[in-house]
């Protein structure tokens, strides 16, 4: 198969959808690849190093997607990048459809196949794909939520750890899945007082047993979040249903009581965020204020560190990428994890839950879905 790795062009997003030794087990394996002059600029691997690793270098995304059969990137096609797609293109990367109707009416119209690497799934029921950057995001956020919380950028000058005779800040996480759970072992690492609240007590019984009472455990109730939230100086938003939007736990209201100069770092706001006052920021502008409370809402966290993210994202997707590569729209009939992230085929969405928060009506009782309009 003819496989094309375009540059990244989200601002400041530094990954690439394959890493040079990616690169060369595909071409091992008698694949093409076809990868853009510069796409592995963010990760200081030159075009040079992509052509000794096998790859065909060309000058333009134009010619990636002519060229090829099948897209892989990192994040979620841009306008200019879904108007390249056609009917025969399998796109393989993050869509998070949910809250992006546009890119969803785009790809449709593309008549491609594109495939969400976060609701890919495994057998225990997991999100392999989405987990590596979940690990990043989780462990970042807490970076960022220390910077965000200093005076000097409108926070309420607050050390994470504190000091001796100086309470540390108090860290509340909403959700007690990946992204919660790394960002719960380096807030409680920087010696933060650490809650994690999530729905599900059996999973509150292993993170007690996982931080061994370092971390705090609360089940979910309107009254338990509002609580929390409105005592923290650190709220970090790491709830997740896959393909769908986030739930809005955090309201407006609520912001007026909270502490002035309190941060909010909303990691799912790929999903749409889980804080009513969130919009998607960037790295050049990563902050924004609401009441007094301080909103960090990147949506490509992990692209900060495109070295580590990049690696671990294909230490993950490869082995799709050769499922793909090899069967093509094939592979969806040997493997149902594969088949759960197929989003969008031949004009319709296959997702439920993305069809679900975007609106749009079942057709025949199955999960394909068209716009209503339709």
């Amino acid at each position: 198969m003819r496989i094309g790795v375009p540059a990244e062009i989200k601002s400041n997003e530094f990954r690439v959808g394959l890493v040079p030794g990616s690169v060369r087990e595909l071409v091992a394996k008698g694949h093409e690849v076809i990868v853009q002059s510069g796409a592995g600029a963010g990760i200081f691997a030159d075009d040079g190093v992509y052509a000794k690793a096998g790859a065909r270098i060309v000058p333009t995304a134009d010619a990636v997607f002519a060229e090829s059969e099948m897209i892989v990137k990192v994040k979620e096609p841009q306008q200019v990048e879904w108007d390249k797609l056609k009917a025969h293109h399998i796109l393989f990367t993050y869509l998070h459809l949910a809250p992006d109707p546009a890119q969803a009416i785009g790809l449709m119209q593309s008549g491609a196949a594109a495939i969400a690497y976060e609701t890919v799934t495994d057998a225990a029921g997991g999100l392999p794909l989405l987990a590596p950057m979940s690990e990043v995001a989780g462990r970042l956020s807490i970076e960022a939520a220390a910077m965000a919380l200093r005076r000097p950028t409108g926070g309420r000058g607050v050390l994470m750890g504190g000091v001796p005779g100086v309470k540390p800040a108090k860290v509340v996480v909403l959700g007690g899945g990946v992204v919660g759970t790394h960002a719960a072992r380096m807030a409680a690492g920087l010696g933060a007082d650490v809650t994690i609240i999530d729905k599900s007590l059996p999973r509150l019984r292993q993170l007690d047993e996982l931080f061994e009472g370092r971390v705090r455990t609360l089940a979910s109730t309107l009254e338990t979040v509002e609580t929390e939230v409105l005592a923290a100086d650190v709220v970090i938003g790491a709830v997740l249903v896959a393909g769908a939007s986030a739930p809005k736990l955090v309201t407006r209201k609520m912001l007026k009581d909270m502490k002035r100069g309190a941060v909010l770092v909303d990691v799912s706001i790929d999903q749409g965020g889980c804080f009513e006052t969130s919009k998607p920021t960037t790295h050049a502008n990563p902050t924004f204020e609401v009441d007094g409370i301080i909103h960090y809402c990147v949506a490509n966290m992990p692209g900060a560190v495109p070295m580590t993210s990049a690696q671990a994202l294909n230490n993950a997707t490869l082995p799709f990428v050769f499922k793909l590569a090899e069967r093509g729209l094939a592979a969806f009939d040997r493997d149902p994890h594969l088949a759960a992230g197929l989003n969008v085929r031949a004009g319709k969405i296959t997702h439920a839950a993305v069809a679900g928060s975007l609106g749009f009506d079942s057709l025949d009782g199955t999960q394909s879905f068209r716009i209503a309009a339709e």
